[in-house]
């Protein structure tokens, strides 16, 4: 982890606080045996994250998660909502926040964190002003995910170097790749959050494959550095899979009942974000691949 202290801030202007905001209420698992395309994107697929300008965020009933995106023009204060019941976003609540684009900048309570590309950004509970900022070569892109807590640990800035890094899968099924670690139970340090991103090596499309479920936490993949291509993601019940076609810097959200996997046109990462009863990365339900159908 990194150990770099925030700079002290000097802003001058407050920030705006420009947001879209979306409520989102997942189906249950016989539900989506019954759906056409239109109702599974509409339920599962996650669009729209980056509006020039805005922040956009979507609280679900997923374990109380929240994603959101923010590609600010100026600086971009975090909002409160009436949807915590709280005076402020962060009163009751942590998030990790990753940058997919150019160098950055969070402001936290006063204190200046930059962020460089693919470098992550934890925010404890108790946090009572996160503020968003563009780089000098703009561009900037803050993807975020958020979960309540109950418990308060410090704000905390990672990189690569930082990371965890694991290496799994093999290059004759298609599916060697990088896992990069950052918010987990050796890592950043937080109450429920498990956060990082995966990236596929060359010659790879198949992520999480083999497949398994969380009986026990929700998770949400965030799929960016596409280049064009796109990814056709596995959800719903093993015995029962449906899919969706994701593009560039979407998001799937996966109930803890439902696969989470897929298979793209070329390789590509993803932001992997959970939250729930553990902080365990392995603790999940393997499913065999020929139990899929």
């Amino acid at each position: 982890m990194s150990t770099n202290e925030p700079a002290v801030s000097n802003h001058a202007a407050p920030p705006s606080q420009t947001c879209d905001l979306h409520i989102r209420y997942a189906p249950g698992m016989r539900e989506v045996e019954t759906m056409n395309t239109e109702e599974l994107r509409e339920a599962f697929l996650v669009t729209n994250l980056f509006p020039a300008g805005r922040l956009c965020i979507h609280f679900t009933d997923l374990d109380r998660m929240a994603v959101g995106g923010v590609m600010p023009a100026e600086r971009l204060a975090l909002p409160a909502f009436k949807e915590t019941g709280t005076d402020f976003f962060l009163q009751r609540r942590e998030m990790g926040i990753i940058n997919i684009g150019n160098e950055g900048l969070v402001t936290v309570d006063g204190a200046d964190y930059p962020l460089n590309h693919l470098e992550c950004l934890y925010v404890g509970r108790g946090a009572r002003e996160v503020v968003f900022a563009p780089g000098p070569k703009g561009g900037s892109a803050y993807y975020f995910v958020s979960t309540p807590a109950h418990a308060a640990y410090p704000t905390t800035r990672a990189g690569r170097k930082d990371a965890n890094i694991l290496e799994l899968g093999e290059v004759r099924l298609a599916n060697r790749r990088r896992i990069l670690q950052y918010i987990h139970e050796t890592g950043i340090r937080s109450c429920q959050l498990v956060m990082g991103y995966t990236e596929l090596i060359e010659g790879s499309v198949w992520n999480t494959m083999p497949p398994h479920t969380h009986g026990r936490r929700t998770e949400i993949y965030f799929y960016f550095d596409l280049a064009g291509q796109m990814v056709f993601h596995l959800l719903g019940m093993p015995s029962r899979t449906r899919h969706v076609l994701v593009r560039d810097r979407e998001a799937v959200l996966a109930p803890s009942w439902s696969v989470h996997s897929g298979a793209g046109t070329g390789n590509y990462r993803f932001i992997w974000a959970m939250g729930g009863e553990n902080q365990a990365f392995s603790d999940m339900d393997s499913v065999a691949p020929s139990a899929l159908s």
